[in-house]
């Protein structure tokens, strides 16, 4: 019988989506799976209203061959994205006004809102679209809905990808090797300008909870970092980079901080209405650090922001190659009729294991054995008989 799959890409987007995409096309193509895009990841499942062809013509689009022939040389995502949680929607699309949908109240740093689940549409809309299997493609946030439609019911084959690489239940997750890869990059590059200079530079890098993403570019980089998993000590990372740069011939030193980490007596500071996950922004860890390096010693610094940058453009190799492996593992778990899972790396082998337990949280770094917090750099010792990506899910 001839299987429809539903396909999205929620959160951020990040290098390699689009592999994954043609990966799910091509592969279903050959067993007679007919693949649906729904745009703008779960938004696209809320705000369709499928009796009218505008907005159908918005939020689905049919995939074949023709249209993704091309998608994996470019990086973001064919499908755009969007940071949409059906279950705390904060207003309910004008089509919808009239219709219930369960309400409850939401309270943080003192402010309450009201938010509406619309599970019941999605489930509706999914109905609607004879969807048989739904592919969701997305971070902790946006497979944390899709845990709850795989309780309710919905077949649902979730795909970890974030650049934090903080899913649980997966050593990796797509996007990090390309953003490892741009961090590295561009930190090579700005040596220079900073040993011309003579000063500090200090890069801010993605990691809201875990710092991966700091820790792995420090360790190809050999530099220091700070990571959200433990607060260091001010005066003593300022001594070691102040040390460091002494001790340098070209009189520089370089610190990465993810944009959560904080160190003794500071607390990153938000900014801006929460998202909807209950995120707010953060401001600039690398700012506030540099002002304190400025304020108790007389030297100079260089603030990088490598944020946005790191999840721009083409996918590397490694992103391309584990982007394209996930697309087609969900398609053999359609085959096998398998739902309720997550293609995942675990051991250094390809899997498939449960979606992650939204209530878990993300996955952190074990700062036991990962980071050394006497030097605040990475730890390079004790390697042998781990899997590629030096850590365990």
């Amino acid at each position: 019988m001839r299987k429809r799959i539903g396909i999205l890409t929620g959160g951020g987007d990040v290098p390699g989506l689009n592999s994954v995409i043609k990966g799910v096309v091509y592969r279903g193509s050959e067993i007679g799976c007919e693949v649906i895009g729904i745009r703008r990841g779960w938004e696209g499942l809320t705000h369709v209203n499928l009796e009218d062809p505008e907005s159908r013509n918005r939020y689905i689009l049919p995939l074949n061959r023709e249209n993704t022939r091309t998608i994996d040389r470019t990086g973001g995502t064919f499908l755009h994205s969007s940071r949409t949680n059906p279950s705390q929607m904060k207003t309910v699309p004008d089509f919808l006004k009239g219709v219930e949908f369960p309400v409850k109240e939401k309270t943080k740093g003192g402010v309450t809102t009201v938010v509406y689940d619309m599970t019941s549409q999605v489930l509706k809309n999914l109905e609607k679209l004879n969807i048989d299997y739904l592919i969701a493609i997305g971070g902790d946030d946006t497979l944390s809905y899709a845990a709850k439609l795989d309780k309710a019911g919905v077949k649902v084959i979730a795909i970890p990808k974030t650049m934090d690489n903080d899913v649980r239940n997966t050593e990796y997750c797509i996007g990090f090797s390309t953003a490892i890869t741009r961090a590295m990059d561009a930190i090579q590059r700005q040596r220079s300008t900073v040993g011309s200079h003579e000063r500090i530079g200090i890069f801010r890098i993605f990691g809201r909870d875990a710092g991966y993403t700091a820790l792995y570019t420090a360790y190809v980089t050999s530099v220091r970092c700070g990571i959200p998993e433990y607060k260091f000590d001010l005066h003593k990372m300022i001594d070691l980079l102040i040390r460091e740069k002494r001790e340098n011939p070209s009189n520089y030193s370089l610190v990465i901080l993810s944009e959560g980490a904080e160190w003794q007596g500071y607390q990153v500071r938000e900014y801006g209405e929460p998202d909807a996950y209950g995120h707010r922004k953060k401001m600039s860890v690398a700012e506030d650090f540099s002002d304190q390096v400025r304020a108790l010693t007389n030297e100079e610094t260089i603030v990088s922001d490598l944020t946005y940058d790191l999840r721009s453009g083409e996918a590397d190799f490694v992103d391309k190659l584990v982007a394209t492996t996930f697309g087609n593992m969900a398609l053999d778990c359609i085959i096998a009729n398998k739902f309720g899972v997550m293609m995942a790396i675990q051991n250094g082998c390809y899997a498939t294991v449960p979606i992650p337990d939204p209530a878990l949280g993300p996955r952190k770094v074990d700062v036991e054995t990962m980071y050394n917090t006497e030097r605040y750099r990475p730890n390079y010792a004790g390697k042998v008989g781990l899997p590629i990506f030096l850590t365990r899910p």
